[in-house]
């Protein structure tokens, strides 16, 4: 997604045009009251935090998504509040919407900015091997265990492996990212300590084993990498690729 290098939130933040900056420092974001990294737009006022993902200011500009990579017969609109009543729900991460938003023009879908620009496929490093955004699976979650994750109606989207072995809830892959970062574990001096990476991927899979150590078989070994790639690669998918965060945090696969 090209972003713009300056946009102007007129009513959120009419003060000051915002900038398009890059950052390893975890924020919320001002439009859509979700966690951030990487890419954001930030006012250049040095006593001001107002802060956008760059999804949402893509959305601010031009008022559509970038493509419309889900439900292909909506015709979506940007919102920076629900035109509706009612609470609403995200049809791809089934959590609560609270600002920022899309809205098909029928108004029975409704998405994240950030969740509508989510990657559908996901390729493992030298392997034909993909992950993939689905719904309805038969995989349980790494996180909740569960097999699906719902609010009401809505049912949220999975990454799931090739070969269904592995998935991940986007809902559940989201709130451990943010409880990573409420524990402090997104901190790049916290994650110099080994025993916190172990501490923070046990987090993000907790009934799995993800620390290697001497005496393991060969497959129980690759298993583990297995899994360590898998959430390296869907954390960074949600996250927005903060390259040095995430390289840090799963260095220990290489151990």
């Amino acid at each position: 997604m090209a972003g713009l290098l300056e946009i102007h939130d007129k009513d959120g933040h009419p003060e000051h045009k915002l900038k398009l900056e890059r950052s390893e420092v975890p924020f919320i974001c001002g439009g859509c009251k979700e966690l951030g990294f990487g890419l954001r737009y930030q006012c250049p006022n040095m006593n001001c935090n107002y802060i956008l993902h760059d999804e949402c200011g893509f959305g601010l500009q031009y008022r559509r998504p970038p493509t419309q990579k889900f439900f292909k017969k909506c015709d979506f609109q940007f919102h920076q509040q629900n035109p509706l009543l009612g609470t609403r729900i995200c049809n791809i991460c089934a959590l609560d919407i609270q600002g920022f938003l899309y809205q098909c023009s029928h108004g029975d879908i409704d998405l994240h900015p950030h969740c509508a620009n989510l990657s559908l496929t996901i390729t493992l490093p030298d392997s034909n091997e993909v992950i993939e955004l689905r719904e309805n699976t038969k995989s349980r979650c790494l996180k909740c265990q569960r097999k699906e994750r719902a609010s009401g109606k809505v049912q949220g989207l999975s990454y799931v492996s090739s070969d269904g072995k592995l998935c991940y809830h986007v809902a559940c892959l989201k709130e451990a990212c943010l409880d990573n970062w409420k524990r402090g574990y997104f901190q790049l001096d916290v994650l110099a300590n080994e025993e916190n990476k172990i501490l923070a991927l046990q987090n993000l899979a907790p009934n799995q084993v993800v620390r290697p150590s001497e005496g393991q078989s060969s497959n129980a070994m690759k298993g583990i990498k297995l899994l360590i790639t898998f959430l390296k690669l869907v954390v960074s998918a949600i996250l927005g690729e903060p390259f040095t965060l995430v390289s840090t945090l799963f260095q220990i696969s290489q151990n």
